[in-house]
């Protein structure tokens, strides 16, 4: 995806007043639609779909109705930042983001405030013969500010069920696993050969010829276009390392590029449109993001604080498949050759060894002592050695021994030990 259909896309994604926005559209919309095709109707005759009443009573209706959406309004968003602060305080900052996107709250907002301006919009065009005009009553647009209260009682229900499942441990958990499995299957699509090798890291001998250092404010780099750093490359006859790695913070004047060969040719601004910066890390190309979010909440859990290894081993779980699903895929190489063989671009990213220390290092660090962590990550080790391929396993032997390290450290006996040790995929119970 390019760098700026990227920025849309996640500003579209993060704001919570693009659907709400939307169904405001929708009804002035459909009020002047009612209002048009109540002038073709025929009030003579009565019909079910049709609001008998006169013009006190049609008054009476709609300001019942503006008044009882913008109070439910004003709940939801009370409710809204509730949650939020909630989800901040227990599990992590981090997951501020996946509520700001939650189409259900947005939609329900949505369907308030439109019933809201729908009934407003109702109301300028009641008229009664006190006013000395014509009287005039939109029988069929207050029957439909009738039927779309009826349909906000019914949005206001699903969205208190609706945030009652979603400030639930397993669900943020399950949420943000989803995300990092979306973005995993969207950077690591190919499965790895038997004989495949790892990419060793190729780099151009001698010191680059020119350092490209960041224009913008500071940021983090949240997206790369590949394709126009190896057309850059390509036209100016360079090679191109990018220096910061994805999800990474650039400071103002921070090194952004190394250039090899003569970079008097290069287009230095086009070459910088390539790259995307933002305020926050994002999932769009940033898998490490989701690992990341996922070890907070387990970190948040296990503080003194909070004390909740349940919902530690509930993170793992989310960990594990991760790391199951990626320790069977190909890692693109960071370098980059032209039809020639030369090379040109360099992108460093994240490699199996440091995605598995991203999931387990901290975890274990902070779950030394519970019985509970201790058999989640040993299960979880013992379940990868027996699908990792040769060339994946020293990062996993590695890790247990850690674990095996830390279980010494923080047991007081032999048979503590022991039993804190045996694998269990619940990390309670018999092995």
């Amino acid at each position: 995806m390019k760098p700026w259909l990227s920025r849309l896309v996640g500003r579209f994604e993060s704001n919570y007043w693009l659907i709400p926005a939307l169904c405001v559209a929708a009804a002035i919309g459909l009020s002047f639609g009612s209002q048009a095709l109540d002038a073709r109707l025929s009030h003579d005759e009565p019909a079910w779909y049709l609001f008998r009443g006169g013009p006190e009573g049609a008054r009476s209706v709609l300001s019942a109705v503006v008044s009882s959406m913008l109070t439910l309004a004003g709940l939801v968003f009370s409710v809204t930042i509730l949650v939020l602060q909630l989800a901040s305080n227990q599990f992590s900052p981090r997951v501020l983001r996946t509520f700001l996107k939650d189409h259900p709250s947005q939609l329900a907002l949505g369907i308030f405030v439109g019933t809201f301006v729908y009934a407003l919009l109702g109301l300028r065009i009641v008229r009664g013969t006190s006013e000395g005009i014509e009287r005039h009553v939109p029988s069929l647009s207050v029957w439909l500010a009738v039927v779309l209260s009826v349909l906000s009682v019914g949005a206001f229900i699903y969205y208190i069920h609706h945030v009652a499942q979603s400030i639930r441990a397993v669900v943020i958990l399950t949420r943000i696993g989803e995300e990092t499995r979306g973005t995993l299957e969207q950077m690591y699509p190919e499965s790895l050969g038997e004989d495949a090798e790892e990419a060793g890291e190729e780099r151009p001998t001698g010191m680059p010829s020119l350092l490209i250092p960041s224009p913008r404010s500071p940021g983090v780099l949240v997206a790369v276009d590949p394709e126009r750093l190896m057309s850059c490359a390509r036209e100016a006859r360079v090679t191109l390392a990018l220096v910061p790695m994805m999800g990474d913070f650039v400071p103002h004047g921070g090194t952004l590029f190394e250039v090899w060969g003569d970079a008097a040719r290069l287009d230095v601004s086009r070459l910088l449109g390539a790259l995307s910066f933002g305020a926050e890390r994002t999932l769009q190309q940033d898998t490490a993001f989701g690992f990341r979010q996922l070890v907070d909440i387990a970190e948040r859990a296990l503080s003194p604080g909070i004390n909740d290894p349940t919902t530690a081993v509930q993170a793992i779980d989310q960990l594990h498949d991760l790391l199951r699903r990626m320790v069977r895929r190909r890692f693109p190489s960071a370098a980059r050759r032209d039809e020639t063989g030369a090379l040109r671009v360099i992108c460093p990213r994240p490699d199996w060894d440091s995605y598995v220390r991203l999931a387990l290092d901290e975890v274990r660090r902070y779950g030394e002592g519970s019985i509970q962590i201790t058999r989640r990550l040993r299960f979880l080790l013992e379940d990868l050695l027996r699908v990792a391929p040769a060339l994946r396993r020293g990062e996993l032997e590695r890790q247990l021994e850690l674990l095996e390290a830390s279980v010494e450290r923080s047991f007081a006996t032999s048979r503590e030990a022991a039993l804190a040790m045996r694998a269990s995929p619940q990390g309670h119970g018999p092995a």
